[in-house]
């Protein structure tokens, strides 16, 4: 449990029984949660897990209903000004100006941090060649595709050279080459030394991005660790995915016992955690069981949270 009373210099985000409530309703439920400087730091989880409220409270725009919380050593009620002029936020939506070109959106973004006329262009300029949005500049904001739109807002959440940047589904209703780019950039950043903290639901963005992540579940933490490190504790090296022309995959369960280490039984197929996944499917055909299909991958993090829940991420 993070100690908030005397907080190391590298510390940057620090929770203990941080909890968020809606009336009766429990968002977040007592979690603790502590970012080190230089990280890319993770939360992963279905819709309503409680995600975005906890990044609502990181950001000091919804309070705390009860623990404690310190963002770079000070607490959001008191010193929220403070902290968030050390912040970049990049919001689930983007809340772009459309009526307004892409370099005035930097601009006009700018001088809400006090930021001089001189000061905002020259930055404005790094950050439309940093979002590759150079070629874009005067052009309005409406037609930009979404890739382009949510690299214009990560642009923008950069203005103020924050040591923080909040990312709230970075790339949600992006195609597979746009999450690619902002990947990329996200990367770059993290190389120049900005802490990353995010919210996703994606396995594999939480696997490129994340040195260490949280994984939530109806508002509190069920596991935390890297990805790789999570996969290993609960979830084997490869996964057999099975099918059946039937309705009912529960009733092959049986037919495959002692095929792998462990099973889960899903609509639409049967999974097989496999130290050696050839080997296991290999075993489904020898048993001449009518499988329409085998494949076999590597565990992601959709195995870690389906085990540690009993639900896909996507349920």
């Amino acid at each position: 449990m993070p100690d908030t009373t005397s907080l190391p210099s590298d510390v940057l985000i620090s929770a203990r029984g941080l909890t968020k409530s809606f009336g009766d309703f429990t968002a977040v439920d007592g979690i603790d949660v502590e970012v080190r400087r230089g990280e890319a730091f993770g939360f992963l989880g279905p819709n309503g897990a409680g995600k975005s409220s906890t990044m609502r409270m990181i950001a000091g725009v919804s309070p705390v209903s009860q623990g404690e919380l310190r963002i770079f050593g000070e607490d959001p009620a008191t010193h929220g000004p403070q902290i968030r002029a050390r912040l970049g936020v990049c919001p689930q939506k983007d809340l772009l100006d459309e009526e307004l070109t892409v370099q005035e959106n930097l601009w006009v973004y700018g001088r809400f941090f006090g930021l001089s006329r001189a000061e905002v262009r020259a930055r404005a300029d790094e950050l439309l060649e940093f979002a590759q949005l150079t070629e874009r500049r005067s052009d309005k904001v409406e037609p930009l595709s979404g890739g382009m739109k949510r690299r214009l807002v990560i642009a923008r959440s950069l203005i103020n050279n924050p040591e923080l940047l909040l990312l709230d589904e970075p790339t949600t209703g992006l195609d597979p080459q746009a999450r690619h780019i902002l990947w990329d950039r996200l990367f770059r950043l993290k190389r120049q030394g900005v802490t990353l903290v995010l919210t996703t639901h994606y396995m594999d963005e939480a696997e490129q991005l994340c040195d260490r992540l949280v994984v939530m579940d109806k508002g509190r933490i069920v596991a935390e660790g890297s990805p790789r490190d999570l996969i290993t504790q609960y979830s084997t090296r490869e996964v057999v995915e099975v099918r059946f022309d039937s309705d009912d995959h529960a009733a092959y369960a049986a037919d495959l016992e002692g095929v792998a280490q462990r099973a889960e039984v899903l609509p639409d197929r049967i999974l097989l955690y496999a130290v050696d996944g050839d080997a296991a499917a290999a075993e489904v055909h020898r048993r001449g069981l009518p499988a329409l299909s085998t494949l076999v991958r590597r565990s992601t993090l959709e195995d870690v949270f389906l085990h540690l829940t009993g639900r896909t991420l996507v349920d």
